[in-house]
């Protein structure tokens, strides 16, 4: 198992923000999605180039994510 750590993805949207699609993945890996969120500022004007009316961020996991059995849903 691999840890989990955090991309940024680089969005170009519409202009009411919607129908997003993904442009670019930041190269950086972030260990926490506070620290990925904390640095979306100084990556969207990196990614200011883009052609969209709307560029946004999102952080995604990635990596090996393990779940609990208190996650497990009922049965019966």
């Amino acid at each position: 198992m691999g840890p989990v750590y955090y991309v940024m993805a680089i969005l170009g949207c519409g202009d009411a923000g919607d129908q997003c699609r993904q442009m670019r993945l930041e190269p950086v890996r972030y260990p926490s999605a506070a620290q990925c969120q904390a640095a979306m500022s100084e990556a969207l004007l990196r990614n200011s180039d883009l052609l969209y009316p709307v560029i946004t961020a999102a952080c995604q996991a990635h990596g090996t994510v393990m779940v609990g059995k208190e996650a497990e849903p009922r049965r019966g």
